[in-house]
């Protein structure tokens, strides 16, 4: 298989707008002939399905909660890049450009990612004019913070809460289109299959949530937005429901699935702090603007604290490290995602970790607040130090927070051409759902970005250069495809049902996570992940036999929404080991232990494996195919990262 990422030819601040001129377009009178369907409704979702939805087409936008307002875009928090340089600090479309693509350690596409870069700047409007509420300066100006991995200020933000407002906005324009009747909300509804006519995407298969009932729908395109698999890990920040069926079983039906192993390990999140934990807490990364990360320079002073015997103000200025300032001073606390997560790591490996585990660093306002006043903390960061205190109970602005990395965002997604469409014709995947602008590691505040520009300003115009050459002929769900699709799901349903085991659905979730943390997660190295290859085989054999899955189909059935999602997590699982053993380097947020600089930073292997990996999936339990899709940097020089 010939992997054609259809990159425009040209000079790569041209690309997108020849491309643009070069599609075929779609008469607006035809618009109407065409039927569309959008499954997920987050950010990428419901930007696309209300774009579509205003062009003309015939949209049906498909989400497993009970309002688009519930995906799970809402819990961003911190912001969304955009290169406006509001700031005059010598931002640009290049510089976000630049960025992006050395935050993502190199293992991107050019063309992608600069295209994301032009089409920030479009969101921004695009936002405002929604009624967004973004900060603003005092002259009333759109406010701009920091990130990670960047030394400009180009992150528009709402307090804490800036993906809930940008889906909010998404949300109204939908609901526009919902009144006009040009889109057809169906909540409650999970997406088990795709179906697939002549080759061609020409429609799903879906669960309804509240009956049980299979149905099948028919369309011209199908439209993946359906999020990352981060839950794979059973302990991440994504929402519980968040999964990636949809994506697993088009991968099932011959999409490749791209860089699994990339996944993004976010610093700062509240520690585990229990057994039944079933979720982690985000802390956005904005927080680290003002906040200093530190822990006690020794082993000793670091168990006092542990041990109760000295409080945290009794440790003087001189006994804390604030390590991140000392390696990395260019960037300080503002480093990348994946490197502050692993300095994380290594000074709790150490012994100098604090919190009742060890496993926590600590991130400390004092300064800021002291230097600002506690007001001008609170007008930045309120909500998000209430949440704090509410979780822990404790005082956020009297003693620092203790965080420490978990799970947040996966980089691997379905491989996607320019046009973001899969291989498989009339399959397009948007967002978190693909691989392609966040290379080995994404940088804070671009996934809104990412998600907002493929729906709002990239999937209108490339799904139409598609449907152009589209016959206006419609697929009746009474296609043999449809029937055996709609088969296939019940059989997988009744076998779960079957089963009547011993061992709950979210037992078998947990232990899938712990080999997954433990194996493949911060650091890996080839035994370990031979080792959990071998322990997800075992688990998956026993997950068929023995899992307990109660009640019917047909009614509402929260465990067998499980059932069928974990049991597409073991499959994902064992690629994402796969993939992260054949990659012999480190690169962003794949860290293997054999491949590391003397200063222990991830060490590249360019001429061996600066390329795309994507799998074909050949059966469950057989090895995949894989296929590579070179990497060109044409107008970025490889080299080490440094952030120092």
């Amino acid at each position: 298989m010939i992997l054609d990422s259809k990159i425009p030819e040209g000079a790569l601040a041209e690309k997108w707008d020849k491309h643009k001129f070069n599609v075929k377009l779609v008469n607006p009178a035809n618009k109407r002939k065409y039927d569309i369907i959008v499954v997920g409704t987050g950010l990428a979702g419901a930007s696309a399905a209300a774009t579509l939805g205003e062009l003309g087409y015939n949209v049906k936008a498909f989400c497993f909660q009970d309002s688009p307002r519930r995906a799970h875009s809402i819990a961003a928090q911190g912001g969304i890049n955009a290169a406006k340089n509001y700031q005059n600090d010598g931002d640009s479309i290049f510089r976000l450009f630049y960025d992006t693509i050395k935050g993502g350690d190199y293992r991107a596409r050019e063309a992608n990612v600069y295209r994301l870069a032009q089409v920030s700047v479009d969101i921004i409007d695009q936002c405002v004019a929604q009624g967004v509420p973004f900060a603003r300066e005092y002259g009333g100006l759109l406010a701009n913070r920091s990130f990670g991995g960047a030394q400009v200020s180009r992150t528009f933000y709402a307090r804490g809460q800036t993906g809930q407002q940008l889906l909010l906005g998404a949300y109204s324009a939908l609901n526009r289109q919902v009144a006009y009747g040009k889109v057809k909300m169906y909540p409650r509804t999970e997406m088990l299959d795709l179906v697939m006519v002549d080759g061609k995407a020409r429609g799903i298969v879906v669960r309804n949530l509240i009956t049980g009932k299979i149905e099948s729908h028919s369309a011209h395109a199908v439209v993946l937005a359906t999020g990352g698999y981060g839950n794979v890990f059973f302990l991440s920040t994504n929402a519980m429901g968040s999964n990636a069926t949809a994506a697993w079983r088009a991968h099932k039906k011959g999409a490749l699935f791209a860089n699994p192993c990339f996944t993004q390990i976010h610093p700062t999140c509240i520690p585990v702090s229990g057994d039944y934990q079933s979720k982690l807490t985000l802390m956005s990364e904005s927080l680290r603007n003002d906040g200093r990360v530190w822990v006690p320079k020794t082993v000793e002073i670091a168990q006092r604290l542990r041990k109760g015997e000295i409080k945290i103000n009794d440790i003087k200025e001189e006994d804390r490290d604030y390590y991140l300032e000392r390696k990395y001073p260019a960037f300080g606390n503002l480093v990348p995602r994946d490197v502050a997560s692993r300095n994380a790591k290594l000074v709790c490996d150490e012994g100098r970790g604090v919190g009742s585990s060890g496993l926590a660093v600590f991130l400390d306002f004092a300064d800021a607040i002291k230097r600002e006043g506690q007001p001008a903390i609170a007008a930045k960061y309120g909500n998000l130090f209430e949440m704090y205190a509410k979780i822990t109970d404790e005082n956020p602005y009297e003693s620092p927070m203790r965080i420490y990395p978990a799970v947040h965002y996966t980089m691997g997604g379905l491989w996607v051409d320019y046009n973001l469409m899969t291989n498989i014709p009339g399959l397009y995947a948007t967002g978190e759902c693909n691989f392609s602008d966040h290379g080995a590691n994404r940088l804070g505040a671009s996934a809104l970005m990412q998600g907002l520009a493929d729906g709002y300003f990239v999937i209108p115009y490339t799904i139409g250069d598609y449907l152009a050459q589209t016959p206006y002929d419609k697929v009746s769900t009474d296609h043999p495809a449809f029937k055996e699709a709609e088969q296939n799901v019940m059989g997988i349903t009744q076998r779960l049902l079957s089963i009547k085991g011993n061992r709950t659905v979210d037992d078998f979730h947990k232990a899938l996570g712990q080999i997954m943390w433990d194996y493949c997660g911060m650091a890996r190295n080839a035994e370990g992940l031979q080792f959990a290859k071998q322990e997800i085989r075992k688990l998956r054999d026993e997950f068929w036999q023995n899992v307990k899955v109660t009640g019917v189909n047909e009614e509402l059935n929260q465990t067998l929404e499980k059932a069928h999602r974990v049991a597409d997590f073991l499959e994902l699982g064992e690629l994402m080991v796969d993939d992260a053993l054949h990659r012999n380097e480190s690169c962003g947020g794949h860290f293997r232990e054999e491949y590391q600089t003397p200063e222990n930073e991830a060490l590249r292997d360019d001429e061996n494996f600066a390329y795309v990996a994507a799998w074909e999936f050949t059966g469950t339990g057989n090895q995949p195919v894989l296929h590579k899709e070179e990497l060109k940097f044409e107008n970025v020089k490889l080299t080490q990262r440094s952030y120092k």
